[in-house]
């Protein structure tokens, strides 16, 4: 464990004797920090003048939805699992007008995860939901920080199936969910750092939030 961390932040295990390692140590870090936070400012920048046009388009079709009684559905896997319940509680928790949209995290419910995945397979977890609780008009929220993962694939293909709008987040190059009918809107965060990725599509989802909150109080 030693090994891995000391490829990572090797800083913190040079000159273990020298009294000025210290400081050495803290000069690192702050310029570690630096670097990183300059790095998801240029990628947020990035994102937001590359995509900012369907990121509007995004909001403008997640607000209809809401608008006619749709739900949002948010899933993933791992740090994208932690994410898609931060999703549904960006939009659930109420506003300052004291209004929260209809929101569900297809990741939170332990026992369902477990039975689908114990009893047909981990890869049919969030389609099996969605074939169960999505309707035509709701929203299906799917992240993937590679675009690949094999089940929020599956379930963003059941959402369209039902007439669900499909909403995805990758990374990279977007993998399999950049191609060509699975998903009606697309975000990729162009980077192949997964911390990078996951705070830029944080970003994306706030941003979307914000923007369905405020159109839904001006209608």
């Amino acid at each position: 464990m030693s090994g891995g961390l000391e490829s990572l932040y090797p800083f913190l295990y040079s000159s273990p004797g020298d009294p000025s390692a210290a400081d050495r140590v803290l000069t690192e870090v702050a310029s570690s920090t630096r670097a990183k936070v300059a790095e998801i400012d240029r990628l947020r920048l990035r994102v937001a003048g590359e995509q900012a046009e369907e990121i509007a388009a995004c909001a403008r079709a997640m607000t209809a939805a809401f608008a006619a009684g749709g739900r949002l559905f948010s899933f993933g896997n791992g740090g994208s699992s932690t994410d898609a319940q931060a999703v549904a509680a960006w939009f659930m928790t109420p506003d300052r007008s004291g209004t929260g949209l209809p929101a569900v995290a297809l990741t939170a419910d332990v026992a369902v995860l477990t039975a689908l995945s114990n009893d047909v397979s981990f890869e049919v977890v969030f389609a099996r939901q969605l074939a169960a609780s999505g309707r035509p008009g709701d929203i299906a929220f799917g992240l993937s920080t590679s675009g690949g993962s094999a089940n929020v694939l599956a379930g963003l293909a059941a959402a369209r199936r039902i007439g669900m709008i499909t909403v995805g987040l990758a990374g990279g190059d977007g993998g399999r969910m950049a191609e060509p009918g699975t998903v009606d809107h697309l975000f990729v965060m162009p980077s192949s750092s997964v911390h990078r990725i996951q705070e830029a599509q944080t970003t994306v989802y706030q941003v979307l939030g914000e923007l369905v909150r405020d159109a839904l109080r001006a209608s």
